[in-house]
């Protein structure tokens, strides 16, 4: 016969756990019900947003889309509608090399774009990295953001999913971009056998250190954040990348709080220039969190590229070229930054060197449709 372990015999472990829940009834009784922790809330407090009062800001090249598409903000029309119509406007222009047709190709002479979208009622985005061969990635982004759980595709996979939603593949590279990817081919190094053009061409490039072709590279790009009639807001960004870029480099564009970040409790940011800077400092979600925290657009702007300056100043113990003879940046960030409130900043790390002045594109009820000057960090 099996002898039994000590302890209690079972009906003595009901009865206990009997006279526990017991007790615990009474307890329940005589102490207030628990309530729910309440989350941390910033000292300003929500931003409440600002209705009847829409509001686009972006960059310089999204001012033709603004004229065409702000009335229908104004009508009523969806801020993601209005943001990513008024960036296919600059993806469908060949004169614009920083961005879909046309846009400078990478080192192989491939057109590589990059774009995403982000809705703020929804908190949700869309991102798509390096597709080549559609003509509008900022509609992709959307369907990345509508038609998936995810947040990012890339590559051959965002063209195949491209494709099986509609979109056509178009040749990017146009005669324009094709002749000064060879131009640089031909004038990037003098240890290889390919000549530059004859001086009389134009747009021959002239020898320059590292840090002065940061400074001059093209890596435009485009991004509108849009406040709707109702308050609701989000924001679209879209890029060829850096002209000669490595194949498969995939800039800040397409990053979610890099490139470009909306919150609808707050706000909304994008940014053009360099991307691999704006990555690193998370440029775009950290102007929004400076903006929940109490700063204005125009503060959060510039605080962030402080920020830059510091990280690239740290950067530039071992890659010298990313400071000038000045001691800045060798390269430009610009934000566009949007507060719940209708408020609206453009800000830029510099101005130009040739006395020109850095532009970005706004639109308000009151004055509509403009460029503006940026406020820029270092003078």
């Amino acid at each position: 016969m099996t002898s039994r372990t000590s302890g209690p015999d079972r009906r003595d472990l009901l009865s206990a756990l009997a006279a526990g829940a017991g007790l615990a009834a009474c307890a329940s009784a005589q102490a207030p019900a628990p309530t729910a922790v309440p989350a941390a809330v910033p000292a300003t407090g929500p931003r409440k947003s600002r209705t009847g009062f829409p509001v686009l800001v972006g960059s310089a090249n999204a001012l033709a889309g603004m004229k065409l598409h702000y009335q229908r903000l104004l009508d009523g029309a969806d801020p993601l509608d209005i943001a990513i119509d008024t960036i296919k406007v600059t993806e469908a222009d060949p004169t614009d090399d920083s961005v879909g047709l046309g846009g400078l190709p990478n080192e192989e002479g491939v057109v590589q774009l990059d774009a995403a979208c982000m809705y703020g009622p929804r908190h949700k985005s869309g991102a798509v990295g390096c597709i080549e061969n559609i003509l509008h990635p900022s509609e992709v982004a959307r369907l990345v953001l509508e038609r998936t759980d995810h947040c990012l595709l890339v590559g051959k996979d965002a063209y195949r999913f491209a494709r099986a939603h509609g979109h056509e593949h178009v040749e990017l590279l146009t005669e324009a971009s094709r002749k000064k990817w060879m131009e640089w081919k031909e004038t990037m190094s003098t240890n290889d056998d390919r000549l530059p053009p004859p001086p009389k061409l134009p747009h021959v490039a002239a020898a320059r250190t590292r840090s002065s072709f940061l400074r001059d590279r093209v890596t435009g790009t485009i991004h509108v954040s849009a406040l709707a009639k109702d308050g609701a807001i989000a924001c679209c960004t879209s890029t060829s990348g850096m002209s000669w870029k490595i194949p498969g480099r995939v800039g800040d564009s397409p990053i979610i709080g890099s490139g470009l970040y909306c919150d609808q409790e707050v706000g909304s940011a994008g940014a053009t220039g360099r991307g691999e800077a704006c990555i690193l400092a998370q440029g775009s979600a950290t102007m929004v969190e400076l903006m929940r925290n109490g700063a204005s657009p125009l503060d959060a702007g510039l605080q962030t590229l402080e920020r830059v300056v510091r990280q690239t100043k740290r950067q530039a113990r071992w890659q010298p070229d990313l400071l000038d003879e000045r001691g800045w940046p060798s390269f430009n960030l610009v934000f566009y930054v949007l507060g719940l409130d209708g408020t609206a900043a453009g800000v830029a790390l510099y101005q130009p060197r040739d006395g020109g002045v850095l532009t970005y594109a706004v639109a308000t009820p009151d004055e509509g449709p403009r460029l503006v000057a940026t406020q820029a960090l270092l003078s």
